[in-house]
């Protein structure tokens, strides 16, 4: 199935960081190494549409957030090739936006509760870009956002190449008063090279990982409201442009850019 191994089958405006937690005993951490989703996107032209579905339309069309770019589904924005999958942000004048480019979700195709979700990824770099790597609540056609719950696995401002964001939305916690931590790297940058971005994800605990390095942990008491993630989500990855988190491309910053994927796994 496309290298697809299935067994089980918005993005806040600001960010409110907290304070540090170190890795330690009082922390969950558990070993998941049962291997029920992969994608390698080593078939070149071909994105698996077993495990993903494109998303077309502006970014700001019920998404929220004020994006620039059109999401498409074409080759210039995204395409499999090389073994990675690329999604291509591109300014250009397409459908009304200065800018387009592609958001692919695993909504109704693969929707896990609990697991390592995690991605090998190189990142773009320029003021106004904003990758992420995400997960939403299944029901959210049902329940209105924060009340779904949404995980930002990995989010990254293109403006500050060595820090990406963790964070997790929810009701009474979204938005400007999202639960997040920031994770930098000292001597080196996310866009000079690829780094593993994941979560492993119990009952009552998220924990956030860079490579090899537990970063955070998220937990009931942790929030200010209803705890939402005893349920399955879905996964998304996509490039933004622009956006109230990241403000507008400034003269400094190139296009095309490119956000490189090397492969998505899921463990048990």
């Amino acid at each position: 199935m496309n290298n697809l191994i299935i067994k089980n089958i918005f993005l806040g405006a600001s960010i409110l960081l907290l304070a540090s937690c170190s890795s330690d005993e009082k922390q969950t951490v558990t070993t998941m190494n049962n291997l029920v989703m992969e994608d390698n996107f080593d078939t070149d032209g071909v994105l698996n549409d077993n495990l993903w579905s494109y998303e077309i339309g502006t970014g700001n069309n019920g998404w929220g957030n004020n994006e620039l770019q059109y999401y498409t589904d074409r080759p210039e924005n995204i395409v499999v090739e090389n073994g990675m999958l690329k999604i291509t942000a591109v300014q250009e004048s397409y459908m009304g936006s200065g800018f387009t480019s592609a958001r692919i979700l695993t909504k109704g195709k693969f929707e896990k509760q609990y697991g390592r979700i995690e991605a090998r990824i190189k990142l773009p770099w320029g003021k106004g870009l904003w990758p992420a790597f995400w997960m939403i609540g299944a029901n959210s056609d049902t329940v209105s956002w924060p009340q779904c719950g949404e995980i930002d696995i990995m989010e990254y401002l293109g403006n500050n190449p060595t820090t990406v964001l963790g964070t997790v939305h929810g009701p009474g916690y979204a938005g400007g008063q999202a639960i997040s931590k920031s994770y930098s790297l000292l001597n080196d940058r996310f866009d000079t090279g690829f780094h593993i971005f994941g979560i492993e994800w119990g009952k009552d605990y998220i924990n956030y990982y860079v490579d090899d390095v537990l970063y955070n942990q998220i937990t009931p008491k942790d929030v200010t409201g209803e705890w939402v993630f005893n349920q399955p989500f879905y996964i998304i990855m996509n490039m933004a442009v622009g956006g109230n988190l990241p403000g507008s491309p400034n003269q400094d910053t190139v296009f095309p850019q490119e956000m490189l994927v090397d492969y998505v796994r899921v463990y048990q």
